[in-house]
């Protein structure tokens, strides 16, 4: 696919939105995780802060102490992470719990007695971050009214350990998707285009001659386009049929003239004015070929692509003109065609071909001219060959160009083969030139009917 690919750009444009998408859930999802992360960590922490509350006694000797400690066993451990700390304020007594081991809190001062749970930040052993909870309370009488900052720590590492690992088993997920929505977008986008080759398959169809128009079928978004381009081939069909009648009006009223100009030759010539008559009947020739020339391309501007001809029935037809010719009396005529060769072009067309290809060949022949037809591969192919001089290779293509003649002893229009070139090219067939031993062939390739 090139960079102007219209399945490229919409696989691209695919890509990347479902790209920006994984990111936005992936970061969501993370979010989402980090915050149900730190309410569990602040619920575990809030009982461990009830905990130490409910536990808090006098000592016989006036002292505060914790009588029933958190169960946790990461509070005995030491610099296991977790952490509880008692702080009797103003420069009262430090109670900590056995994990901060020799390590005494720096807790955030507290202006407002409350019991309100504040979160912080702060830095523990080993200058690990601790995240922290703690509740700043006077005490019941009975215990002597004193104001505690009562804090629970967890080392912050766990908690991002947690949202780390979350992610990294997320992303695979993640992935998965990402795969399973760009196959879908795939095959979404090859669903979608179908109708745009279906329309190419139809062109082509129209432009081969086995369908008129895209017709209907179309899904509505692309049937308002299919409607557009038949109509646009209307309105082509009819300035094509306009153009044919212009031309063919023209050729017929041509015609006319030169057949009048035709009698006054032969008046010339029946008063001894052969050298003027010469003249004039060359120029004559001329302008008859220009005009058969335009009457074959005005037939065939908008021939039936349907049409079927038998081949070996045209050749004979052809032959038995040519043999009546003063060039065809003097050469030799061989046949070689099946009689069930069956081609996809009209008779006349196929009459118009061979005509303009035998008659060059029995002007050059010296003493024969063959004409062979067969079936190859789904191709009529056609020659006809004669034993002339033939054409040197540099000047075969000039030998089909319009109004260019390589006959320098007679006086050629050349027009025969750019005739020929006009009509096979009307029913997609092909002509080649090529030399023979002697002579020129003379290849006609059409597709079978």
């Amino acid at each position: 696919m090139s960079l102007g690919s219209l399945r490229l750009r919409l696989l691209i444009a695919g890509a990347v939105s479902i790209s920006i998408a994984l990111g936005i859930a992936g970061f969501g999802l993370t979010e989402l995780f980090r915050r149900h992360v730190e309410r569990r960590v602040d619920s575990e922490l809030n009982v461990y802060l009830n905990q130490l509350m409910s536990g808090i006694v006098r000592t016989p000797a006036g002292d505060l102490a914790v009588a029933h400690r958190p169960p946790d066993p990461r509070f005995e451990a030491p610099l296991s992470g977790l952490y509880w700390q008692i702080d009797a304020t103003p420069g009262g007594k430090v109670l900590r719990s056995r994990s901060l081991w020799d390590n005494v809190l720096d807790l955030p001062a507290e202006t407002n007695i409350n019991d309100e749970v504040h979160r912080r930040e702060i830095v523990g052993p080993h200058r690990a971050k601790l995240y922290l909870l703690q509740r700043y309370i006077e005490l019941p009488a009975e215990l002597g009214g004193q104001r505690v900052l009562i804090a629970v720590a967890l080392q912050a590492e766990e908690v991002r350990n947690s949202i780390r690992n979350f992610a990294i088993d997320l992303l695979p997920f993640l992935l998965l998707i990402g795969a399973l929505l760009a196959a879908a977008f795939w095959l979404q986008v090859s669903i979608g285009l179908r109708p745009l080759a279906a329309i190419r398959g139809k062109l082509s169809a129209v432009r081969t001659g086995t369908a008129q128009r895209l017709g209907n079928g179309f899904p509505d978004e692309v049937q308002p386009l299919a409607a557009e381009i038949d109509d646009l081939l209307d309105a082509r069909d009819l300035a094509i049929e306009k153009a044919k009648g212009r031309a063919a009006d023209l050729a017929h009223g041509l015609k006319t003239p030169l057949q009048v100009l035709n009698v006054e030759i032969d008046r010339l010539k029946s008063k001894g004015e052969a050298g003027i008559a010469s003249d004039i009947a060359s120029v004559a020739e001329a302008m008859r070929r220009h005009v058969d020339h335009e009457l074959a391309r005005a037939r065939i501007a908008y021939a039936a692509k349907d049409a079927s001809t038998d081949v070996a029935s045209v050749i004979n037809r052809v032959v038995r003109v040519a043999e009546r010719t003063p060039e065809g009396q003097k050469v030799v005529w061989q046949k070689n065609t099946p009689q069930t060769l069956m081609a996809s072009i009209h008779g006349d067309d196929l009459a118009e071909v061979l005509g303009n290809l035998t008659e060059n060949a029995a002007r050059h022949a010296r003493k024969q001219v063959s004409i062979s037809a067969r079936a190859e591969n789904g191709v009529v192919v056609v020659t006809v060959a004669d034993d002339g001089p033939g054409i040197a290779e540099e000047h075969q293509a000039d030998a089909m160009v319009r109004g260019r003649s390589l006959d320098t002893r007679k006086n050629g229009t050349g027009l025969g083969l750019a005739i020929v070139a006009d009509i096979l090219e009307a029913w997609h067939g092909s002509l080649t030139l090529d030399n023979g031993a002697p002579g020129l062939i003379a290849t006609v390739r059409l597709r079978a009917a």
